[in-house]
């Protein structure tokens, strides 16, 4: 490592309110699972998990090459006094920092502002409708609405 790392401690913030938010998340996550009965949305859950790590990844991915690009063209550069000295290809790896950070952020503030609907008790059936449709047209005209 050769320099004091300066554009990594302006990551460290971020970062910081990142890892906050997604514990915060976590726990809203699993206050929500024991709400719910038993292996209900489990496949939901499980299937959201998989995309979202799909998802982190091809970010990642495509944040490297991106980054390759615009430092090799030289429409970015870094200074070497400040960065930590791990590169990967030609960008610094704290540059990584934003990125991670929103990998883990997004999906956070999704569980975050997620408004459950509550789950209805008694579904309606055909049998149930029925028997409201015959109890309002049983009432004399006059005193329907």
């Amino acid at each position: 490592m050769t320099g004091s790392g300066t554009y990594a401690l302006l990551a460290v913030p971020f970062l910081g309110v990142a890892v906050l938010v997604a514990v915060l998340a976590g726990v809203v996550s699993a206050g929500r699972r024991r709400a719910e009965r038993p292996g209900t949305a489990a496949r939901g859950r499980r299937s959201a998990v998989l995309a979202g790590i799909v998802a982190g990844v091809a970010l990642l991915v495509m944040t490297c090459v991106f980054n390759n690009v615009i430092v090799g063209l030289g429409i970015v550069a870094y200074d070497p006094a400040l960065v930590l000295g791990a590169r990967v290809g030609l960008f610094p790896v704290e540059d990584l920092a934003y990125s991670v950070g929103a990998v883990l952020l997004l999906p956070s503030c999704w569980v975050l502002l997620d408004r459950r609907r509550p789950v209805r008790s008694e579904r309606r059936t055909g049998s149930a409708h029925a028997e409201a449709s015959r109890t309002q047209s049983s009432r004399p005209p006059e005193e329907t609405p």
